[in-house]
């Protein structure tokens, strides 16, 4: 497979919360995202997910409790925690995630995107 620009890719993307596979290996998908506003409060039962943010902040909210994310920090969401990510202002994100991951994990709503575009 060829290098990967990031830039390059989140140039292509106009819409919030609509991932995109820029890469695929052994059965799990590297995607960007832009993000704003607030997204949804799921869980996914049997998935870990990786948010790295490369760009702004992303603030994830557990219910109990928020964790801030800053430029260059990633998180770990454990299967079957319950979880809702939100930026103030636009964020960039790169996810790392199993092939398996509907990006709204146990909810189904006009955020649910089970075809995501490759780029």
């Amino acid at each position: 497979m060829p290098k990967v620009n990031l830039r390059e890719k989140l140039s292509y993307i106009n819409d919030y919360w609509k991932p995109v596979v820029v890469g695929e290996l052994n059965k799990q998908q590297v995607k960007l995202v832009k993000v704003k506003g607030r997204f949804v409060m799921h869980h996914h039962e049997q998935e870990d997910e990786l948010f790295l943010v490369l760009k702004g902040k992303l603030t994830m909210d557990y219910g109990s409790h928020t964790e801030t994310i800053n430029e260059g920090e990633f998180v770990i969401v454990r299967a079957g925690t319950d979880h809702c990510p939100f930026a103030e202002e636009e964020a960039h994100l790169l996810l790392f995630e199993p092939e398996t991951v509907l990006n709204t994990g146990n909810q189904k709503n006009d955020l649910t995107h089970e075809k995501l575009e490759k780029i």
